[in-house]
């Protein structure tokens, strides 16, 4: 059925990027809508306000939040499909409506006082939006950037780190200027939807794919690619179906698990762990740590991702493995001996966490190929949805056990350390474990007939420029 003209705009074909057009007009464009779901990141600063206004548990609190962050994986998963085939446009579209939509519907939530409207409004509506909105860029930008996916794909998803530092002392203003009870948090929640949907509409408007057979200037793929890197591709459904896809999934999940739960208690951890020490830490301190740990986060999203393109993948994935286990090992022998250690160590977990979350799409890209990486990187996205329950369940659920049965200070958390060494290393064992896809799960190649059928008619297939 043909498109109304009001919607023709968000068609694939809209996209196509004319002649002369700049792939480095592209990272910014994903970087906007990044940067605005990153806010997620930032719910904290919500919580307290929320409790005291409309009397809220803090487990009640923590609910849209939650939330959110499985609707993300659920529809980065059921989802990638859709955004594979409607284009990136219509991706970042649905992610713009889903997402501002939200938070005015929390804002009506909180303006009536019916908190199971900023759940429904914060948590599934603009979970969805930041499930779409994460994965919208992923096949665009590999497909621009076929030299340097790595760090294509890190520039995007270190938005979504970063989103957070912009969030975090905006929102805390915002509560500052309109109050903490009820009428204050409706009225950031709607600034909060208006301009994010304002920041994330120049992604929808900048956003360009490149032509069939477009490459990069003076570019020709490697004759030779490593072992790993594939010539061919696979389809979503075929690559659920190979064991690559399911190791690089608990990869995932054991990074993220490790990472996510340091930086769910990173406050009372420092502070817990020079607590009896003549180094005790004050509360400022700690929110200094915390924004520490988010810039680590941002950072090594970029950092680790383009160093991947020199490294490779699964040499990038040991080290975050293998030396975030040998940095949860520092952590637990030595950590409360010195503060600049226990801060290096968080940090270098922190970075790796979000190097990880921002290499796995090159790293799915050379395993499967272009074709439907974007829905491939949605289903491997559910890693995702369990390790952010798994990774501070294992923190909280061992601090609340030792501190009942009389221990304090690293007594609280060695336990949970080595837990994490554990999974770091059920995670480096997967990694080696990956190897080349098989065969039988490549999709056919395009005959010469086909090839010249996707070009448009009198029009060769072009090389593009990179300016």
């Amino acid at each position: 059925m043909p498109s109304t003209p009001r919607l023709a705009f968000l068609d694939r074909s809209r996209t196509l990027a004319p002649p002369g057009w700049s792939r480095w007009l592209v990272p910014p464009a994903a970087l906007s809508v990044h940067l605005a779901i990153g806010q997620a990141y930032a719910w904290s600063v919500f919580k307290p306000p929320l409790e005291s206004s409309l009397d809220l548990s803090g487990t009640a609190s923590a609910l849209p939040f939650q939330l959110g962050i499985v609707m993300l994986g659920l529809s980065a998963a059921f989802g990638g499909t859709l955004v594979e085939r409607n284009g990136p446009r219509w991706a970042m579209f649905v992610s713009l409506v889903c997402f501002s939509s939200g938070f005015l519907v929390a804002a009506l939530g909180a303006a009536t006082r019916q908190y199971w409207l900023v759940v429904l409004g914060y948590g599934f509506i603009g979970g969805i939006g930041l499930g779409i909105g994460y994965i919208s860029p992923v096949s665009t930008l590999m497909k621009w950037f076929p030299d340097r996916p790595g760090m294509a794909t890190g520039i995007a998803i270190m938005g979504f780190g970063g989103g957070a530092l912009i969030a975090s002392p905006w929102s805390t203003r915002l509560l500052d200027a309109f109050g903490e009870d009820s009428s204050g948090i409706a009225s950031t929640f709607l600034v909060h939807g208006l301009t994010y949907g304002a920041f994330m509409a120049l992604g929808v408007l900048l956003v360009r794919v490149p032509p069939d057979g477009w490459r990069p200037a003076g570019w020709e793929p490697p004759s030779a690619p490593g072992r790993l890197v594939s010539t061919a591709n696979v389809s979503a459904r075929n690559a659920t179906r190979t064991p690559q896809f399911w190791c690089l999934w608990v990869v995932l999940c054991m990074n993220v698990t490790a990472g996510i739960g340091i930086l769910e208690k990173a406050a009372p951890m420092i502070t817990d762990y020079f607590a009896d020490t003549s180094a005790s830490v004050t509360t400022s301190a700690a929110a200094g740590f915390v924004a520490l740990l988010s810039a680590a986060n941002m950072t090594g999203r970029l950092l680790w991702s383009s160093t991947s393109d020199l490294l490779g993948r699964k040499n990038m994935y040991r080290i975050y493995l293998g030396v975030g286990a040998l940095m949860y090992l520092a952590l637990a022998q030595l950590g409360d001996s010195s503060k600049p250690l226990f801060v290096v160590c968080a940090l270098v977990i922190l970075s790796f966490y979000g190097g990880g979350f921002a290499t796995v799409p090159a790293y799915l890209k050379d395993l499967f190929g272009t074709y439907q990486v974007g829905a491939i990187h949605g289903r491997l996205l559910t890693a995702w949805s369990l390790a952010g329950v798994l990774g501070p369940f294992i923190v909280n659920k061992v601090a609340d056990h030792q501190k009942e049965a009389g221990h304090t200070g690293p007594g609280l958390y060695s336990l949970s350390m080595s837990i994490m060494i554990g999974l770091l290393v059920v995670g480096f064992v997967a990694n080696e474990l990956i190897r080349p896809v098989d065969p039988r799960f490549h999709e056919p190649a395009a005959e010469p007939a086909e090839q010249a059928a996707a070009q448009p008619a009198g029009k060769p297939a072009e090389k593009g420029t990179d300016r």
